[in-house]
């Protein structure tokens, strides 16, 4: 919204003015559906007879008193801002106001259980929003302890970062107060409130210093007989060892609860000794293990949040980076070598490097160190640089400088700056002394530029098969020329009994242009080399040719989950590079996916070889290719193990992936149970999902859409349904839809979501070219009228991405052209979506070429 951003430079400026020391807030959240009360107490140091500024987003400011002085509120408070001068060394501001709760997610969110009909309040502050809820300094290195005092109903559960107390009764009304006591010196976007009738479950672990530390897991009631807490508690206490163990530094808070909540738009957020976690984590129906190892990953990257982001702050967001590469590192890790989950690297590479590597070849890459100019630069910034290649760059820190070393150098850092604010250089500067590396160089090269760097071999053998030279090639895009240094092991794999095992394996330093390996001569080739064995470095790798047809021939037969894992993500690679024809990874993932045995790899290359049937394809092929996909997805099914994991992916893929009627009578038949399957069992989200087939294959109507809603009135068949009408065919439905996400604002935020994801489903692709110019028509109005999460939702989701053609290409590259002065953040949004557009034209072509041979 207009006035609403912050810049950097305003940051340091009133960093340089102002040194906050405490907030005292008062909130009443008991005057109803719209608003609550909030008194916000903030004493603060100043430099005498300064000017600055403290933010709040507020529907109405009744008093603002600054050092006992009142300041009329509407000559102080405009765009998000109120004007504080005449400032002393010591100063307390009193700013009394109304606030608005939200239905997007940000600040205080307020849901109302449609089972039940109670409302559930929480907050979620990162990046820019504790102004929606107090008045603030709104940026991390401004810390400052915090106070909370809370009016509510009182059978309400009220939770903070403190423990909770007692509540005080009121004599009328039914509401009572909580007080609770101030937090230590925090940033106030891990400040948190979560409020309502909530269940909890209650334990308690005691820590490496001996102090018990209190558990809490929390859900809303209708959810609560679905909810594990024994087995959160199990994986959270499992964590907690590990990183007291690892980094040699307590637990620094006083508690530590988990709360499962409605409506939110992330996986979690960090709120220091108060985390809130999506609902999608409260297992309502069969998930896949891929699900249930993210969210053991999920529980412990917040967990290490706790030192690494709230015990130790960045000053600034240009660090945000590394507050989240460092919880995905020390999550993967933790979750590998502390849990059951010992795959973990596996799904890492699988998941999270197919992120960073996509999002690392956008025209929007930027150095894992960003360049944060404002808060709209940081919003967009929660990208696969920020949270994966961040992370895979620590991993190869980690074992440049050595694990034991990496350890010490990250524990020295939180004990040295403990509820303080750092810059990358006070973390390298530990590093540094631990392992006794020069980390200069590596910085420069790994954290300040951007692009991904793409490794090859060159292998020479004799007639007898014998390698006569190895050397490895390094090659960087023409916009990102940076050749990197690389810790990379070399695996050689042969058949054995069936099996492809591995059969040798170097590990070598690969730097510059091209590195020759000479201990690899005089070996026998095998049938198959793979670079990068054991995902140490992050690059992307290529097969040479003896090796691709192995794997093509052999994926399955790949004896390590994790060599498989590379070799699908070097076929995908290839694919979206155009150097492989997409009915040739269809070819592969129809023959090879069936054995695999990962399941994050498996949801991985179903999600793949759909986006390569509906947009990698030459277009006068696709109706075909997304038919054998589906027809080769539902064989697959078929031959599944009965009540397996894979059984339940394929079910859904073929879902997702019909096209045509016998498709959709098949999926019509899972669902009303006149076709069985032994061991797939058609519970209620699984049901949901074959629905949305069949609404967009035209197989049924909005009556049966609401029929299904009314079985299921709860949040989730609210979100369900919302996707269901939008995936609806015809212009007159999407024309329904549209206006209900476009010109109406009362929608929240998942059905926003849930909406936008189902209105481009590509069984309704034609229906979209109608929709093009009105796309774009409602690009800069959206972006300015609406925050900037159902923004996003809106322009990343609603983009007609299924339609792949120059058409869509042109139109997109002409509102960028006509648009030069449009917010950097919106624009690049539209970029992204242009460049998978374009990506995919790349793709089209390779494959034609491949028919045009065949």
């Amino acid at each position: 919204m207009p006035g609403e951003n912050l810049t950097r430079v305003e940051a340091e400026e009133r960093a340089g003015v102002v040194a906050t020391r405490s907030y005292e807030i008062a909130l009443d959240l008991t005057k109803g559906e719209e608003v609550f009360g909030s008194r916000s107490v903030v004493r603060f140091d100043a430099t005498p007879g300064a000017t600055t500024f403290i933010d709040l987003i507020a529907r109405d400011v009744r008093e603002v008193t600054l050092n006992g002085r009142e300041l009329e509120p509407s000559d102080v408070y405009a765009d998000a801002r109120i004007v504080l001068d005449q400032l002393e060394e010591t100063n307390e501001l009193i700013v009394d106001a109304d606030c608005e709760y939200t239905h997007s997610g940000e600040g205080l969110h307020r849901f109302v259980d449609p089972v039940d009909g109670e409302a559930y309040l929480y907050t979620q502050f990162e990046v820019p929003d504790s102004r929606r809820v107090f008045a603030v300094f709104e940026q991390p290195d401004l810390k400052a302890t915090f106070q909370f005092t809370v009016t509510a109903p009182k059978e309400w559960k009220v939770v903070s970062n403190q423990p909770t107390p007692e509540p005080i009764p009121h004599e009328e009304g039914g509401s009572a107060t909580w007080g609770f006591e101030p937090t230590p010196r925090i940033s106030s976007y891990i400040t948190a409130l979560v409020a309502g009738p909530y269940e909890e479950i209650r334990d308690e672990l005691v820590n490496s210093e001996g102090r018990t530390i209190p558990l809490g897991v929390f859900a809303r009631r209708s959810l609560w007989d679905d909810i594990d807490a024994d087995y959160i508690f199990e994986k959270t206490k499992q964590g907690f060892a590990y990183y007291e163990e690892k980094f040699g530094v307590p637990y620094p808070f006083a508690k530590y609860d988990q709360l499962f909540v409605p409506e939110f738009n992330a996986g979690a957020m960090e709120n220091a000794g108060c985390v809130t976690f999506t609902e999608a984590y409260v297992f309502r129906s069969k998930v896949t293990d891929a699900v249930k190892e993210r969210r053991v990953v999920t529980i412990l990257h917040e967990l290490a949040h706790m030192w690494f982001g709230d015990l130790v702050t960045m000053k600034w967001w240009n660090d945000l980076w590394l507050n989240e590469s460092f919880a995905e590192w020390a999550s993967t890790i933790a979750t590998a070598e502390a849990t059951e989950w010992t795959g973990a690297w596996t799904t890492f590479n699988a998941m999270e490097k197919t992120w960073a590597y996509k999002q690392d070849q956008l025209p929007s890459t930027h150095p894992v160190v960003a360049e944060i100019a404002d808060l709209e630069d940081v919003q967009v910034n929660f990208d696969g640089i920020t949270y994966a290649k961040g992370g895979s760059v620590l991993k190869q820190l980690a074992a440049y400088v050595g694990i034991d070393e990496f350890f010490a150098g990250v524990g020295a850092y939180f004990r040295k700056h403990a509820y303080q604010n750092t810059t990358l250089d006070d973390l390298l500067v530990e590093l540094e002394r631990t392992s006794g590396r020069d980390l200069g160089t590596w910085t420069k090269r790994w954290l300040e530029t951007a692009g991904v760097n793409t490794l090859s071999p060159v292998i020479d053998d004799d007639v007898d098969g014998v390698i006569t030279r190895f050397a490895v090639t390094q090659t960087a895009p023409a916009d990102y020329p940076t050749i990197r240094p690389h810790r990379m092991g070399i695996g050689f794999f042969d058949l054995r009994n069936g099996r492809l095992e591995r059969t040798h394996h170097v590990e070598v330093d690969i730097d510059g242009d091209l590195t020759e390996i000479p201990e690899l001569a005089g070996r026998r080739r095998p049938a198959l080399v793979l670079l990068n064995d054991h995902d140490l470095a992050y690059a992307k790798i290529r097969l040479d040719a003896q090796s691709l047809r192995t794997a093509i021939a052999h994926i399955a037969d790949i004896a390590d989950p994790l060599a498989r894992s590379l070799v699908w993500g070097a076929a995908w690679d290839m694919t979206r590079d155009g150097e492989m024809a997409a009915r040739d990874y269809i070819d592969l993932v129809l023959s090879g996916l069936g054995s695999e045995s990962e399941s994050t790899t498996v949801r991985t290359t179903l999600a793949q070889v759909r986006l390569a049937a509906q947009t990698y394809v030459a277009p006068d092929t696709r109706d075909a290719q997304r038919a054998r996909v589906a027809d080769g997805l539902w064989h697959l099914l078929e031959h599944a193990i009965p009540g397996g994991d894979m059984q339940l992916q394929l079910a859904t893929a073929f879902a997702l992936s019909a096209s045509r009627q016998e498709h959709w009578d098949r999926v019509r038949q899972l669902r009303d149970g006149s076709l069985e399957l032994p061991g797939l069992e058609i519970d209620q989200d699984l049901s949901w999902q074959l629905l949305v087939s069949l609404a967009a294959g035209g197989a049924i109507g909005r009556s049966e859409i609401d029929e299904a809603l009314a079985a299921d009135n709860t949040a989730k068949g609210g979100e369900f349904a919302a996707q269901a009408r939008a995936a609806l065919p015809g212009f007159e439905s999407k024309e329904t839809e549209w206006s209900a996400l476009i010109d109406s604002d009362e929608l929240p935020n998942t059905v926003v979501r849930s909406a936008s994801a189902g209105f481009v489903h590509p069984a309704t692709r034609d229906d979209l070219v109608a929709f093009v110019p009105r796309y774009f028509e409602m690009l800069l109005p959206i972006w300015e009228q609406r925050t900037f999460q159902i923004a996003s939702y809106l322009i990343e989701l609603l983009y007609p991405a299924p339609l792949a053609d120059t058409a869509l290409r042109d139109a997109t590259r002409s509102w960028l052209r006509e648009h030069a002065d449009a917010p950097a953040a919106l624009r690049r949004i539209v970029a992204e979506n242009l460049a998978g557009v374009e990506r995919a034209l790349a793709a089209q072509t390779r494959d034609a070429e491949a028919d045009a041979h065949e």
